[in-house]
């Protein structure tokens, strides 16, 4: 109860901790969102503040462009030079309006600005003058002339100051703004100084609750671990005799059903044998056409019976075994060469994973074959044409021969499954039921075990394990 309550005081502290920490550096973060907005509107106000200025400087260069262009038409007479006098005129305004734009939401300057409008419709106003009057007189240098000259250089005169002042203005302002820009870089730079600061120690924080942990927690897992090992050693040695008692069941079903067809041998064919001769002694006489047919057939049926009792000792009864030391993989190749008439017939693709250095196995070389080749041929038997994958597999595996034949046919169900060694057991049309049961009696004579796993969606495995 105490280590339970401790438990819960150290839980507790840790995330009072790191809830602390997530709401510092939660207003961290917000302190660094605003003070990145304001940086942002910062500079936007100072890139206005510059676009102002050029501007400014701009319109009063076009202006005067305007003057040197009618002048130059004045004195040379020279029509080439009222292009940049015209130009100037449609320039100054679009820049006026775009300077008034960009000034309007400040009163004083809105009333600077239309002073100054008045004063460069006043400059061009006598620059126009100028111009159309020159023609007029001969191009002569008159009283009128020089007048408006005069008048025109005090308006460029308050034009220019106005600009200047405006210049000025705009220019105090910028250093305003970006000693504002600078203050909050500097805030922004102690905040995310701060920031640091604040992940380090939680760093720190972290390290010493981890290390406080850590042992009990090590310890938790070792014993955890430890667990689950002997866990897992013990479903191991639960699913060895699991096998084991499968393969002693399946040799002592194999026996028993072995005992009972000798014993069925034994009684049907002492009867068999008494029928036999008995139709053969009728068959002596002088019979009629259906006689003789009915005894075809009682022969034939007598026949067929000896030859199911004969496969059924042969599939149960223990065969003498030829041991000699083969290659596995090459024992498969062959085999396969004996199915190749039926791969092609169906059109089978088959993969082969060999493990390239596996032992020599310890087998009756014809005997194996057979046990291959029944399995082989009922998984092409179980597949549909020229979708069929056969799949078979060589590897060593605690110190076993293990070959897995696999196909990706219709599958097996569960009932069926549990009877698939049985004898006569088929689902073929056509079969004795007596494959399987003589494949798995040449497995187990050669002291293996073979085991089979389906799914209807994915096809059937059969594994077959041998001692090398």
């Amino acid at each position: 109860m105490k280590t339970i309550i401790k438990k819960f005081a150290i839980d507790a502290t840790i995330r009072a901790g790191y809830g602390t920490a997530f709401f510092l550096l939660l207003i961290s973060y917000l302190l660094t969102l605003y003070a990145n907005r304001q940086l942002l509107n910062q500079s936007n106000l100072m890139d206005h503040t510059n676009k102002v200025i050029i501007h400014l400087e701009t319109m009063l260069s076009a202006i005067k462009d305007g003057e040197t262009g009618g002048r130059g038409y004045v004195i040379t007479r020279d029509t080439a030079f009222l292009e940049p006098y015209r130009a100037s005129r449609n320039t100054t305004d679009s820049l006026f309006l775009l300077i008034k734009k960009e000034t309007g939401n400040n009163q004083s300057k809105t009333e600077r600005l239309d002073a100054l409008g008045k004063m460069i419709d006043k400059k061009f106003e006598l620059m126009a003058f100028a111009v159309n009057y020159s023609p007029k007189h001969n191009f002569e240098i008159t009283d009128s002339l020089k007048s408006a000259a005069y008048h025109a250089k005090e308006i460029m005169d308050r034009i220019r100051l106005t600009v200047y002042q405006m210049q000025a203005e705009e220019r105090l302002l910028l250093k305003n703004r970006s000693d504002e820009l600078g203050t909050l870089y500097r805030t922004l730079n102690v905040i995310v100084i701060t920031s640091l600061v604040m992940a380090f120690l939680l760093v720190i924080y972290g390290f010493i609750t981890y290390s406080r942990e850590n042992v009990a927690r090590r310890r938790a897992d070792q014993t955890v671990f430890e667990y689950q090992e002997q866990l897992k050693q013990q479903i191991e040695e639960l699913d060895r005799a699991n096998k084991e008692l499968i393969q002693m069941r399946n040799i002592e079903k194999l026996a028993s059903t072995g005992r009972i067809a000798r014993t069925i041998a034994h009684e049907v064919r002492n009867p068999l044998t008494n029928i036999n001769l008995s139709v053969e002694q009728i068959k002596s006489d002088d019979l009629d056409d259906d006689t003789k047919l009915m005894l075809d057939m009682i022969t034939r049926n007598s026949n067929r019976i000896n030859q199911l009792i004969a496969d059924l000792l042969n599939s149960t009864k223990s065969t003498e075994l030829i041991f000699q030391k083969y290659p596995i993989n090459q024992l498969i190749d062959e085999t396969l060469v004996l199915a190749n008439d039926r791969i092609h017939l169906k059109n089978i693709k088959v993969e082969k994973r060999y493990e390239e250095r596996i032992a020599e196995v310890n087998v009756d070389v014809e005997k194996i074959k057979i046990a291959f080749l029944n399995i082989i041929v009922n998984a092409i038997e179980a597949m549909d044409s020229n979708v069929g994958v056969l799949k078979i597999k060589t590897e060593t595996r605690n110190d076993k021969c293990v070959v897995t034949i696999n196909d990706n046919g219709s599958g097996i169900d569960k009932e069926s499954l549990t009877k698939l060694f049985e004898p006569y057991f088929t689902s073929k049309p056509k079969g004795n039921g007596l494959g399987l049961t003589n494949t798995q009696n040449i497995i187990l004579s050669h002291n293996g075990y073979i085991q089979v796993e389906s799914d209807k969606s994915k096809g059937t495995t059969f594994s077959i394990i041998l001692n090398f």
